[in-house]
C-alpha cells in the first residue's frame, strides 16, 4: 500500500503541470487524499478496510521518517501529528458525502494543504480536482477485493 502510494504522489503531473512544490510534506499530503479516497470507497461499498494495510502506511512513513534523521521524540511528535491530518483529510475531503457515484472535492481542505489552490477557478487547481474526481471514478468501478492491487494502474 505504502509503495503504491508514494508512487500515486509522485507523479510527475503534480510537479510539472500543477507545479506543486516536490517536499516530504507534499508527497505525504498526497498519499493521503489518494489513501482517503480509497477509504472512502470502501466504506461506500460497506467493505472494512485492511487495519494491518493502515498500520503498514504508517510504519513505513516513521521508517522514512527515521531515514531523514529525525530522533525518537521527533518521531512520535510527527507521526501524532501526521495522523491527526489524515483523520483531517478523511474527514472532510468531500463536500458532497451523499452521492455514491460522484465526488466533489472539498475547495478549504485543498487550500489548507496546498496554498497554491487558493482560487478555486484557475487552471491548476481545476486540473487537481478533476485528477481526484477521475482517481475516485477509476477507484469505484474496481472490486474492493482487487482495488489495492489495480490502482497502481491509474492513468490521468
Amino acid at each position: 500500500m505504502y509503495n503504491i502510494l508514494l508512487t500515486l504522489s509522485r507523479n510527475i503531473f503534480f510537479y510539472k503541470n500543477l507545479k506543486l512544490s516536490d517536499t516530504f510534506e507534499t508527497r505525504i499530503y498526497l498519499m493521503f487524499f489518494h489513501f482517503s479516497i480509497i477509504m472512502i470507497i470502501f466504506k461506500k461499498k460497506e467493505r472494512k478496510f485492511n487495519q494491518n494495510e493502515y498500520d503498514a502506511l504508517f510504519h513505513n512513513i516513521e521508517n522514512n521518517l527515521r531515514e531523514l534523521g529525525y530522533g525518537d521524540v521527533a518521531v512520535n511528535k510527527k507521526m501524532k501529528h501526521l495522523n491527526k491530518i489524515l483523520y483531517d483529510i478523511l474527514l472532510k475531503i468531500e463536500s458532497n458525502k451523499n452521492s455514491q457515484k460522484k465526488f466533489d472535492l472539498n475547495h478549504d481542505l485543498v487550500v489548507k494543504y496546498f496554498s497554491i489552490f487558493k482560487d478555486q477557478n484557475e487552471r491548476r487547481y481545476i486540473d487537481f480536482e478533476r485528477y481526484f474526481s477521475n482517481f475516485y471514478d477509476f477507484c469505484f468501478e474496481l472490486s474492493p477485493d482487487n482495488m489495492l492491487r489495480e490502482i497502481i494502474k491509474f492513468k490521468i
